[in-house]
């Protein structure tokens, strides 16, 4: 997408090919936006960035800069060079006006770049163990991957949602025992029931599905021969549980791995011969070992125990050989912070297997402190142990939980509130953002009312209209949306958005308080209207993003 931004960002490396004698250019070019209006509409410092290089005065060459780009392409009222080398661009009227006109003429991809060119990538998230129900740490997750999955869906990439299944070892055998001692004092069985397992209510509810569904048929059965009912029941059961509450908070998958497919394919031990083979594994008191220091790991990591039994990371290992074998040319893992002690050697891993490093790229999520009304909530009555995702979205709703999940950085800890989440007033974030769509939404139904002769999907004209300092402030944020989404692809930071949308409803809320845009010249009215529009559709567009609701009325 061709922005006011790219244009001006396209001029100046044109502008510097010929002091530098190559294309293309081999420097990021830093576009910002002054804070004082005096200062212009953008400004760059890549003069000063060119002085060692050039061996010259940066003042020297951003003149030199400013003689190269032609002032007669009807986008500059004019350039200013400003203390040591900066350079100042004040953008005309013109240039501004046809953001609002690029919005309209093609308002459902407005924003969408191809930053990816098709690169297929994969986001793996949430992964939570099918030993529970999900909590509110898992939802912020969930909200996390799925956005970012849509952004860079949004900018080009060819993406792929993937749920990774821990359903093998010692932790699924504990859920299996779990849910058989429990089917047993349903049963009449005084149970001591063993430290370590899952005791949550959840556990009682599925044992009274199991009876059920079986009656007492495994009633005293001898625990060893049936673990494998128990265990398969509870994981089935709780992974479809977790589907279900995914499923509610408009998460989907494009796939479900199990980690017992790699066991059952014999992928650990050819994963640990390949690594063993560029000479990354190596044998110590009866274990496997491998040799992550050689990429920057504080120590070597074991792979096979001197039982023989691999470990969580062999599975971690193989796994992410499978994802790369698959294709994929960048795998982006979401993961809860407690996680952080695996990063450097899940990278190490992925090195020694050929990859490069930037090939995988771990993001962390912080956890999530629920309040109500700014009190710390300590459990949850019904799972006794924590807070289901289920619990806070049937309370609050989707479109809150989603988007307050999204107002922080994820590696930031979060606080979230119950009743500022279910408040309708400004101090929820997600109804700020809604009310002002359906206010915008309002806007033209009044229109329609009076009989003011506008059509928001035809082409916009009348613009030059639009001259007031406040309607160019707004006109700027909605040209710098695009590059918002290519900022949250690049860091894969999708909290942008959220900050974004505040600030362009606080610009439109502002301006719709001081000014009539329904008013009694016809010409300025149907300009006005093509602004709102232009807002509503970048409200919309933001928040199909992001998996909340736009409405119409509230």
């Amino acid at each position: 997408m061709t922005t006011v931004r790219n244009r001006i960002i396209e001029m100046i490396e044109g502008a510097i090919a010929p002091l530098l004698g190559t294309t293309p250019l081999d420097i990021p070019i830093e576009l910002s936006i002054p804070k004082l209006a005096q200062h212009g509409d953008f400004a760059t410092n890549v003069a000063l960035s060119l002085t060692r290089q050039l061996k010259r005065n940066p003042r020297e060459i951003a003149t030199q800069i400013v003689k190269n780009i032609s002032e007669s392409n009807g986008i500059f009222e004019k350039i200013e060079i400003a203390g040591p080398g900066f350079i100042n661009f004040f953008v005309r009227a013109g240039a501004w006006h046809a953001v609002v006109r690029d919005i309209l003429t093609a308002p459902d991809t407005y924003g969408q770049g191809q930053m990816g060119r098709g690169k297929l990538v994969q986001v793996e998230f949430v992964s939570a163990n099918p030993t529970g129900p999900l909590h509110i740490g898992h939802g912020r997750g969930a909200a996390t991957g799925d956005v970012l999955a849509n952004i860079l869906t949004a900018c080009g990439y060819t993406v792929e949602r993937e749920y990774y299944i821990n359903d093998a070892g010692n932790q699924m055998n504990t859920l299996g025992r779990s849910l058989y001692y429990r089917y047993q004092e349903l049963l009449g069985e005084k149970i001591e029931f063993p430290e370590g397992h899952y005791r949550g209510d959840y556990m009682r509810e599925l044992a009274e599905d199991f009876r059920r569904e079986f009656s007492d048929r495994y009633h005293r059965a001898p625990l060893d021969d049936v673990l494998p009912v128990f265990t398969r029941y509870a994981g089935d059961h709780i992974l479809a549980g977790i589907k279900d509450d995914l499923s509610v908070f408009g998460v989907s998958f494009d796939r479900y791995f199990s980690e017992q497919s790699l066991h059952d394919e014999n992928a650990i031990a050819t994963t640990i011969e390949a690594l063993q083979e560029r000479g990354y594994i190596y044998d110590e008191e009866g274990a496997k070992w491998f040799r992550s220091t050689a990429f920057g790991d504080e120590k070597d990591r074991v792979v096979i125990r001197a039982n023989g039994i691999s470990t969580y990371f062999a599975a971690d290992l193989a796994y992410h050989k499978n994802k790369f074998d698959r294709g994929f040319d960048a795998v982006v893992d979401i993961w809860g912070a407690d996680h952080h002690g695996y990063v450097e050697r899940m990278l190490a891993g992925i090195e020694a297997m050929g990859r490069r490093r930037t090939d995988l790229k771990i993001i962390l999520v912080q956890l999530v402190n629920l309040l109500r009304s700014g009190n710390l909530v300590a459990m949850s009555t019904r799972a006794g142990e924590f807070v289901t995702l289920r619990e806070v979205i049937d309370e609050v709703g989707k479109d809150a939980a989603r988007f307050i999940f999204l107002t922080r950085r994820s590696d930031s800890p979060l606080d979230f509130d119950l009743e500022v989440a279910k408040m309708q007033s400004n101090d929820n974030p997600v109804f700020y953002v809604q009310y002002a769509h359906a206010r915008l939404c309002s806007i033209f139904e009044v229109a329609r009312e009076r009989g003011v002769s506008f059509d928001p999907s035809g082409q916009p004209e009348g613009l030059e209209h639009l001259a007031l300092p406040q309607e160019f402030e707004i006109i700027k944020l909605l040209g710098e949306y695009p590059e918002v989404l290519a900022n949250c692809a690049r860091s894969l930071e999708p909290h942008y958005i959220p900050y974004y949308l505040h600030e362009l409803v606080s610009l439109f809320h502002s301006y719709y308080n001081q000014n009539r845009i329904l008013g009694d010249d016809p010409e300025l009215t149907r300009a006005r209207l093509h602004l709102a529009a232009a807002v509503r559709v970048v409200l919309r567009n933001a928040l199909n993003l992001l998996g909340v609701n736009a409405p119409e009325k509230m």
